[in-house]
């Protein structure tokens, strides 16, 4: 009989210990994160860029209005002239959060440099809304794309603790109250198959909502058809997943601008209009 002793034990051989010579190496982090850079609009047409300034002015007074409490506030962009309109979007800017709305019309959603602006474009619609998140995001977020299926949802051969995870989910979707704290559930630190994620998928539906973050690496958001549930993945500058979570909130905060981001919009757009002046 061999004795065991003969073969390596675990833990040891090439590979499985750090290089005594190199370094540590570790999954890559996000990286390049996007920053505010103010912009001064140039335009040679002083009639429009009177009027792109009276609009920016009366933004900068809703962002703190909007900060302090009061209701989300619209601009129709469609008012201004065309040289004022191109002014209007040299000011504004791209930010780093973007929407995409199902329904009639679809809306594509854009937050401008200044956070909390947030600029709608669709069919007959042309607007800028100052709000933490677009009006429309929430209530439109769970209007089913497909619909949820629960348990109902075809079982199939792999399934190991997608069911229980449902479970949590669905109940914690049904006794939410708003305002209360969200509710995550972290895929990256509990054991799955890639037949629980399918199945999950599928048992929640699909909302209409969908928003891309990127600040360091990307933040993929997906509303799904469950009531408050949001698929939440967090990607590197590579593009690696490095946290899978499923969140059950009103809207994930990674695209909600704060009351504090809002005041700074208001001053940085003052501070832009000052410059132009």
């Amino acid at each position: 009989m061999v004795s065991p002793f003969t073969l390596p034990p675990t833990g040891f051989g090439p590979g499985s210990q750090p290089d005594p010579e190199g370094e540590l190496q570790y999954m890559p982090m996000p990286s390049g994160m996007r920053v505010y850079e103010p912009h001064i609009p140039e335009a040679e047409d002083a009639a429009a860029l009177a009027e792109a300034l009276a609009m920016l002015s009366e933004m900068a007074s809703a962002c703190a209005a909007v900060a302090g409490g009061s209701a989300a506030v619209s601009f129709d962009l469609a008012t201004l002239s065309p040289a004022a309109r191109k002014v209007m979007a040299d000011a504004l800017g791209q930010g780093e959060v973007s929407m995409k709305l199902r329904g009639r019309p679809a809306v594509m959603v854009q937050e401008s440099v200044f956070a909390g602006v947030w600029m709608l474009l669709a069919a007959g619609m042309d607007t800028v809304e100052i709000a933490p998140v677009p009006t429309l995001a929430l209530s439109r977020a769970h209007l089913p794309h497909s619909p949820a299926l629960g348990l109902l949802a075809r079982r199939v051969p792999g399934l190991a603790n997608a069911p229980a995870i449902l479970a949590e989910l669905v109940d914690k979707s049904l006794t939410r109250r708003p305002g209360s704290l969200a509710h995550v559930v972290n895929l990256s630190l509990l054991p799955h198959s890639p037949e629980d994620l399918a199945w999950l998928s599928e048992a929640l539906g699909e909302g209409s909502v969908t928003i891309l973050s990127r600040g360091y690496g990307n933040c993929r958001v997906t509303a799904c058809a469950q009531a408050h549930v949001w698929k939440v993945q967090f990607f590197n500058s590579m593009d690696t997943l490095i946290l899978d979570t499923y969140e059950v909130c009103e809207m994930p905060e990674v695209a909600i601008a704060a009351a504090e981001d809002l005041a700074d919009s208001a001053i940085r757009i003052r501070e832009v209009i000052e410059a132009i002046r």
